[in-house]
């Protein structure tokens, strides 16, 4: 007989990698509109890009804005979920992290480029359904800027 909590904990698990996977789709799509649903309306956004470049926004319709202007550049563009885990903390609150990888390729000079970061998240339950409660990105690697190689950076702790 399976533990009504463990099937519970579960469950929750599951909608939260629906949730993960449901943003790498939209931002694939470019589906912006489908982001208010997925985050806290107060959700802090923080993406450390390296190199001297963090940019924080705050809600789902400021990071939307902000993905949809930086992926103007690409006429390919593909966010895929390498891996992913989920930390319950409480009946209503998770932690969890989605290693990710960007493939993409420039409208005007048709490169392809790559890029490797990983999110830290939290989460919270809602009315029924699992939110981005505050994001944190942090670039791995990603193409050089001279088309050679990777810059590849330490991976946060």
């Amino acid at each position: 007989m399976v533990d009504p909590s463990e099937l519970h904990s579960a469950l929750d698990k599951v909608a939260i990698r629906e949730l993960q996977a449901a943003y790498g789709d939209a931002v694939t799509r470019r589906a912006w509109n489908e982001f208010e649903p997925m985050f806290l309306p107060d959700c802090p956004i923080r993406l450390d890009l390296r190199n001297d470049r963090v940019i924080e926004h705050v809600g789902p319709h400021a990071i939307a804005a902000f993905i949809a202007t930086s992926l103007e550049q690409f006429e390919f563009f593909e966010f895929a979920l390498l891996n992913a885990v989920v930390s319950l903390q409480g009946d209503d609150i998770a932690t969890g992290r989605v290693y990710m990888w960007e493939l993409r390729q420039d409208t005007s000079t048709h490169r392809w480029t790559n890029a490797f970061g990983v999110y830290d998240d939290q989460y919270a339950l809602v009315d029924g359904g699992w939110r981005f409660a505050s994001r944190h990105y942090s670039s791995l690697a990603r193409t050089a800027a001279d088309g050679e190689g990777m810059d590849v950076f330490t991976v946060p702790t």
